[in-house]
């Protein structure tokens, strides 16, 4: 199994588990066989983009925070981010002005 491909076996395993759900409680919950899951988690496949997308929907995160865990988290930027993430509309609007005047 490839880098990425097994990002997002593990990566579905992770989040499967914070919502403590089981594989084949999960599979069913996408309209799937009972072991649709299990074959994504064990490498055997691997979902279409269109899946990965309602199995990202299922966990209720964006694309953006199912792969962030791929970026290194002890960069600048990486924390940087994480940080941004919890402003509000408000205040990234004071970051960016700020941003802009770097910039100049």
């Amino acid at each position: 199994m490839g880098k990425y491909e097994s990002f997002v076996a593990s990566r579905i395993t992770q989040l499967r588990l914070e919502r403590n759900v089981s594989e084949h409680r999960m599979s069913l919950d996408l309209d799937k066989s009972g072991s649709y899951i299990r074959g994504i988690t064990s490498g055997a496949a691997m979902p279409s983009l269109r899946e990965l997308f309602r199995i990202m929907d299922y966990f209720g995160v964006t694309p953006a925070q199912f792969f962030a865990p791929l970026e290194p988290e002890d960069t600048v930027l990486a924390r940087l981010c994480a940080r941004l993430r919890t402003l509000d509309d408000g205040d990234l609007e004071k970051v960016n002005t700020f941003l802009d005047l770097l910039k100049n």
